[in-house]
């Protein structure tokens, strides 16, 4: 009877080892994730132009979620973005659908040598965290974009984008621009958000997004201005993570 009793205590602990491991290498992991998983948004707007511009008004979408809210349109509004020259007068408006960035300045006037193939560029910036894990798969419908998102269609990657979980969109969106300028001026707005997740289980990990805003504008302008949005969603790393 002793006998039979452990041989069958071995054969539990043969099968009962295997399935031990996986539960504590799982509950591991998930530790791991969870203490270690930081969100970040990073966010850059560039205005280039090759001459002059006066009695500058600008309307250009801030990235937000579907509710409004965003770190970046908190950092516009309790001023700490960085790069906003001091001549600018921001102000922010929720409009229900989308949440611009009103940009007002007298003059921008581009420093000597100043030229086509060297243009003066400003650039505004910012890096915030974010208090719970970002989507970076379904950005569109659960994180930050340049809101309204307007056509949006999935497209083949690029070469160098492609494989894995990535996904490509184009979208549409509207600025408004108003200014005075001379007829040959070269006016690029640009503006760019990455959500990023990392984290380290063993060696570091992480997943991302990233969308893109721009327009270009001969000469002066006095209205709305159509704008070209790129989305790639869903880089990175998602296998066995929860909330990823």
């Amino acid at each position: 009877m002793d006998r039979i009793i452990r041989i069958t205590l071995c054969i539990f602990i043969v099968l009962f080892a295997p399935f031990a491991g996986v539960l504590t290498y799982t509950a591991y992991t998930e530790s791991a994730y969870q203490n270690t998983l930081s969100g970040t948004y990073t966010y850059a707007c560039t205005i280039t132009t090759d001459a002059p511009l006066y009695n500058f008004t600008l309307f250009i979408p801030v990235p937000v979620d579907r509710n409004g809210n965003s770190p970046i349109a908190a950092r516009f509004s309790n001023h700490t973005m960085n790069g906003v020259p001091t001549d600018w007068e921001t102000t922010l408006f929720d409009t229900g659908k989308s949440t611009p960035l009103k940009v007002e300045t007298p003059a921008i006037i581009p420093p000597d040598g100043t030229t086509v193939s060297r243009p003066y560029i400003i650039t505004v910036s910012s890096e915030t965290t974010s208090r719970s894990p970002i989507d970076t798969r379904n950005p569109a419908e659960n994180s930050i974009m340049f809101r309204p998102v307007q056509s949006l269609r999935e497209n083949p990657c690029p070469h160098a984008s492609a494989g894995g979980s990535t996904r490509c969109f184009s979208y549409t969106t509207s600025v408004y621009a108003e200014y005075q300028a001379s007829a040959g001026t070269s006016v690029t707005l640009t503006s760019a958000v990455t959500g990023k997740n990392t984290w380290k289980i063993l060696e570091p990990g992480s997943n991302e997004y990233r969308t893109e805003i721009s327009t270009g504008i001969r000469g002066e302008n006095h209205g709305w201005a159509g704008a070209v949005g790129l989305l790639s969603s869903g880089t990175g790393s998602y296998e066995g993570l929860a909330g990823a």
